[in-house]
């Protein structure tokens, strides 16, 4: 596959505001085990393989195990995740597929009751830009493993 172009080249602004994202999401303090695997499930949902392959690396660098990468596709047929990850990834996987039938007023409940507030809109937030990203990754033909 051969890059379309680089956002960032063409009009930074975009990538600046993306990055203030990223920002603030740093400023949250959701732990990386968290992060990572919102990014890699919401990037393999959206055929992202730059972004899988980015966040993949962060997470096996934040101490995730190879088990549970390779079981992530399948997170709910597996004993590896605790009930706040499988929560969070439901929920990102439904934020990430709005189109199929949205975010159940069950998972809603049971997020809010589990995360709170705050941190269930940093949750979605984070979840919203990593989709972001995906879009921006697929549709310039963001390449794996080259920068």
């Amino acid at each position: 596959m051969k890059s379309r172009m680089s956002i960032k080249n063409e009009e930074p602004r975009i990538y600046k505001a993306m990055m203030e994202a990223e920002k603030q999401i740093d400023s949250f303090g959701i732990e990386p085990r968290i992060l990572n695997l919102i990014r890699t499930r919401a990037s393999q949902l959206n055929g992202c393989g730059y972004c899988v392959n980015d966040h993949t690396n962060d997470a096996r660098k934040a101490g995730e195990t190879e088990q549970r990468l390779y079981a992530l596709s399948a997170w709910w047929e597996t004993p590896f995740f605790t009930e706040e990850e499988q929560v969070i990834l439901k929920l990102t996987e439904d934020v990430t597929q709005l189109t199929r039938s949205g975010v159940s007023d069950d998972l809603y409940a049971s997020a809010l009751t589990m995360l709170g507030k705050q941190r269930l809109a940093q949750i979605i937030f984070a979840i919203i830009t990593i989709n972001g990203w995906n879009r921006i990754a697929i549709t310039t033909h963001m390449v794996a493993g080259v920068d």
